[in-house]
């Protein structure tokens, strides 16, 4: 360790923090394991574990339809109110079949004889505003990239655009809009992109004040079909055009005049539902892609949008059993504001396991070879030896998680700050090999209720 930490410390100089302890906790080597480092993504384990302490890792996140009035039967009109109730189910709309969609929640509508709504769109929450903001505690310079989208209950395809453009037949005409995602999004894209020769493509696309996404640049004859990708700016434009295309499919005609009010028949009552998969499929598909959009819905979902990342500080700091080594401003670890410590760190890994909501934690964490360890692929006897979490910001690397050896489970945590993340992620991922060339693979609880589900997509840092 101590020879590791000298190539380390040389080919990463900066503060470096390091912890490893036996399965109990217990520490077997360190370097300045008390000092609150930044941890980028490695604050979504913590996130995890306490969703679970208070959801279960069996909640689902609903979508619904909600109305007031009655169902004309001569014609199929609802006839009264309606409106979307939107929760912040990070898999809304996320893609085909890996998610609940706004098309399922439009075919239950038709399956009851709703042929016809009227009226403007109208969403609500179950717990507050119908909104998607840029997180206060996320810098400022983040805001507009696809890791850093907008959070809140009104939340589909993770407020993320992609429009896939094919050139037309030869050069001079307008590109060719060939899809978009979410699904229904192509009443807003307008095309301004012309086809030139060759295979070369300078393509971009913005969003406008009034939510028309806008395709121009050009797009080589012989250069195929081009995705463009970037967060939206307005989910509620997005959430209008996907809604209507969802109806429209289902077969249900809708008109945007003010809704004709019914006799009293009571309150609301949900007229469809859908729901997302089980927190831990959440939780492990979040932890897997380390999505920051996902990590805080689902503090919001525990903790609420006010008070969460207390709430999260404080159910960190009850579990290690101390006050200090965390200091926590946010669910996903994008914040500079965030410190832990490398203690910390393994005292939660050694302690969360133990609890009522701890069982079968490692195994919502990557394991070696997949997600954000997928490059930690060779030098083990197996996928599964290690599960873990890393965090990478400008100036920070990060690797925390468990190790199986013959003799029992390493927990490791990994930190450094300074100028060169990259060469300290090297140093890192040497350590793992080493320390796990001859390890095992960490067995699941198989008496787990619920055992975490992958759900797939594109894997990211």
């Amino acid at each position: 360790m101590a020879e590791w930490y000298e190539a380390a410390s040389r080919n990463a100089p900066g503060q470096w923090g390091v912890a490893v302890a036996d399965q109990s906790g217990k520490m077997l080597w360190s370097v300045n394991p008390e000092e609150p480092l930044m941890p980028a993504s490695t604050v979504k384990l913590f996130t995890t574990g306490f969703a679970r302490s208070v959801l279960g890792g069996t909640a689902r996140r609903p979508t619904r339809v909600v109305g007031v009035g009655s169902l004309n039967p001569k014609n199929g009109e609802w006839v009264g109110t309606w409106a979307l109730e939107l929760n912040g189910d990070p898999s809304l709309e996320r893609a085909a079949g890996q998610g609940p969609t706004f098309y399922d929640l439009a075919l239950q509508l038709a399956s009851s004889g709703v042929r016809k709504i009227t009226g403007p769109l109208q969403v609500q929450s179950a717990d507050g505003p119908a909104n998607a903001v840029y997180p206060a505690a996320w810098s400022p310079r983040h805001y507009g990239r696809l890791f850093a989208p907008l959070v809140g209950p009104l939340t589909l395809h993770e407020n993320v655009i992609s429009i896939t453009v094919q050139p037309g037949s030869r050069s001079g005409q307008r590109a060719l809009l060939v899809s978009t995602a979410p699904q229904g999004l192509a009443s807003r894209v307008k095309v301004t992109a012309l086809t030139r020769s060759g295979r070369r493509s300078h393509l971009s696309f913005r969003e406008t004040s009034n939510g028309v996404f806008i395709v121009s640049g050009t797009i080589g004859v012989r250069g195929g079909a081009r995705a463009l990708t970037g967060v939206s700016s307005d989910p509620r434009a997005v959430l209008n055009a996907v809604w209507a295309s969802a109806l429209q499919r289902a077969g249900i005609t809708w008109s945007a005049a003010s809704p004709r009010r019914a006799p009293a028949v009571g309150g609301p009552r949900v007229l469809a539902e859908v729901a997302s998969p089980p927190l831990d499929s959440l939780a492990s598909e979040i932890n897997r892609r380390s999505l920051n959009y996902g990590a805080e819905l689902l503090l919001q979902w525990a903790g609420g949008r006010d008070q969460g990342a207390q709430h999260l500080t404080d159910h960190v700091r009850q579990v290690i059993g101390r006050q200090n080594g965390v200091y926590l401003v946010d669910g996903s670890g994008l914040s500079y504001e965030d410190r832990v410590s490398p203690e910390a760190f393994v005292a939660y890994l050694a302690k969360f396991p133990g609890t009522p909501a701890g069982r079968n934690f490692p195994q919502l964490l990557p394991a070696n070879g997949t997600g954000t360890l997928r490059r930690l692929n060779t030098g083990f006897p197996g996928t599964g030896v290690v599960r873990a979490k890393t965090g990478t910001l400008g100036r920070v690397s990060s690797v925390v998680g468990y190790l199986g050896q013959s003799d029992g489970t390493l927990l490791i945590s990994l930190m450094y700050n300074g100028p060169r993340p990259w060469a300290a992620r090297q140093s890192q991922w040497n350590l793992f090999r080493t320390l796990g060339a001859n390890g095992v693979i960490i067995p699941a609880d198989t008496t787990a209720e619920v055992p975490p589900v992958q759900l797939g997509g594109d894997e990211s840092r």
